[in-house]
């Protein structure tokens, strides 16, 4: 017979001893859950049954297809027509290549879902452009990095997949509806920020573009975001399931990539389905491995004990909200996104369910944060990855982009106890949040 204290110490104080100790964050699961089920006496072929049973689920179907698409999408010439769009609707004014930086992440995070994708596209564009016109170093990469938090919000994001599966079957589709305000709330926030910055330090205005040459900018960017129209229509209107919305968006970036922009090759084929099979490697193993890891903690009634701990510092729905994102921020700090939705999500959602909070609602806070996450030190895949292509240590980054963590952290506090902000969509639509 075990003592339950013992194992949830053995469990997560194991889990946290192998992160620290810098082991990928896969094998520390692994590892601290097949340490566990030993002390327990549990069989490890229920370790292995776990990880099966975590990633046999349809809806993981639509992350291959979706990454896909983003690859064609990423090759196919998409991300300097997203920019030539952006730069034809506000580039004119003053500051206008931060604001084109903004939209263009927005027009971006419908087709590729990913923060680090965003800054790999786009940024290797945005900052020489902006450095030559005369805008700050540190504020070009700054906005380029927390431009591209928008992408993980507005859909499809293949975390929000995540995040459905390890909540227990959360819809797809209001999951997809509930973040989409919120990511453009996010691009406003920091357009709000461009603009004061502006016209402090006087940044330049651009040319304008005259009429005819702006629409037929926009036409062609057009093209390439109704990807972004068809899953979604698709899914809303119940044409079609998100995995199937992600196979015809497949169809149809390769489609306009090879035959209509004629920028992607089929030479470029089979890189492209390398870059996949890395991504999917990672992610798949990250989501049978915390299978297993959150079979013992709902064994451990881990989360029920989190709630009663929480409910003993305050009855205060606002105090629990608040402490519980302050963690998620700090959590961000030092995890990646997909192992954190997925160690996470079974622990908090029976927390926030028991102050009301719709699981819809959570996924969407849930996102925001770990969004925030991605570009603050020392993990932050995105700011590293924006930082290499600017060339700039992550010290002035993280200086330039103060304002900016601010205006997020404003978005994700109206997110959190605004509740029509995220479900309002959805609940349009139908879907019952």
């Amino acid at each position: 017979m075990y003592d339950p204290s013992i194992a949830i110490w053995l469990l997560l104080g194991s889990f946290v001893v192998f992160v620290i100790c810098k082991m990928p964050v896969v094998f520390a699961l692994a590892v601290s859950s097949c340490i566990t089920m030993l002390y327990m006496g549990i069989p490890l072929m229920a370790f292995i049954q776990q990880m099966g049973k975590a990633v046999n689920s349809f809806s993981l179907m639509a992350i291959p297809f979706f990454v896909f698409a983003g690859e064609l999408m990423g090759a196919g010439g998409i991300s300097n027509r997203l920019l030539d769009c952006a730069n034809a609707i506000v580039g004119r004014f003053r500051g206008g290549l931060s604001y084109v930086n903004v939209l263009g992440s927005m027009f971006f995070g419908h087709l590729s879902g990913s923060a680090v994708a965003d800054v790999s596209s786009l940024g290797s564009v945005e900052i020489p452009m902006m450095e030559k016109a005369g805008y700050d170093k540190d504020f070009s990469v700054a906005i380029t990095v927390a431009s591209s938090c928008q992408g993980v919000l507005i859909p499809p994001s293949h975390n929000m997949i995540i995040y459905s599966v390890a909540a227990g079957g959360v819809s797809v589709g209001a999951l997809f509806m509930a973040g989409l305000v919120p990511g453009i709330l996010c691009g406003i926030m920091l357009l709000i920020v461009c603009f004061v910055l502006a016209q402090i330090r006087h940044y330049p205005k651009g040319e304008k573009i005259p009429f005819k040459r702006a629409v037929k900018i926009v036409w062609n960017a057009l093209l390439a975001l109704f990807t972004a129209v068809i899953i979604l229509v698709g899914v809303t209107a119940g044409i079609f399931t998100a995995t199937e919305s992600a196979a015809i968006a497949c169809i149809y970036a390769f489609i306009i990539s090879v035959f209509v922009y004629r920028e992607l090759k089929l030479t470029q084929i089979p890189r492209l389905l390398m870059n996949t099979v890395k991504t999917l490697a990672m992610v798949f193993s990250l989501i049978a491995a915390a299978g297993a890891f959150g079979y013992l903690l709902a064994m451990l009634r881990v989360p029920s004990m989190i709630t009663q701990g929480l409910m003993a510092i305050s009855s205060s729905k606002v105090v629990i909200f608040l402490l519980i994102n302050l963690m998620l921020l700090l959590l961000g700090c030092i995890m990646d996104m997909a192992p954190l939705i997925l160690i996470v999500t079974p622990i908090l959602v029976p927390v926030v369910q028991s102050f009301g909070m719709s699981p819809v609602q959570f996924g969407v806070m849930l996102i925001f944060n770990l969004a925030v996450g991605l570009c603050t030190p020392p993990v932050g895949s995105a700011l590293f990855v924006g930082c290499g292509i600017g060339k700039i240590s992550v010290e002035r980054t993280v200086k330039a982009m103060l304002p900016m963590y601010a205006a997020m952290i404003v978005g994700l506090l109206l997110v959190t106890f605004v509740p029509s902000i995220s479900l309002f969509l959805p609940r349009l639509l139908g879907y019952a949040v």
